[in-house]
């Protein structure tokens, strides 16, 4: 007996509007799916992970990476490495301005992942 497969069984028409197909195309461009395949998880009760998840990891590696260039001119600071004794403390300070500032960052992007319900949107 041949193994059935979704493609040889009859679709299921879903009728809407053009805004809610329109919703529905971002929705699945954003989990990284198919409409069909968005609309059967979604039908059958799975949860759809989007994408966003992905981008907003991205970020903070970026960021991440930012802070850690920033980590190694202080430590050369404070090894008095020759090549930083132009560095003065209003550098420094700016320095650490700079590392707190990329902390708030990385707090507001993990925020902003925690809220956004990694990535899915209740319909």
């Amino acid at each position: 007996m041949a193994e059935q497969t979704k493609r040889g069984t009859p679709p299921i028409k879903v009728y809407c509007l053009p805004e809610q197909r329109n919703q529905l195309l971002v929705l699945a461009a954003n989990a990284n799916l198919s409409v069909s395949s968005y609309l059967l998880r979604v039908g059958l009760g799975y949860r759809v992970r989007g994408m966003l998840d992905h981008r907003r990891v991205e970020e903070l590696v970026r960021i991440n990476g930012d802070l850690g260039r920033l980590g190694g001119l202080l430590k050369l600071w404070l090894t008095n490495d020759e090549r930083t004794e132009a560095f003065g403390e209003a550098t420094i300070r700016a320095l650490l301005g700079k590392i707190g500032d990329t902390q708030d960052t990385i707090h507001e992007v993990m925020q902003q992942v925690v809220l956004s319900g990694t990535g899915q949107q209740d319909l």
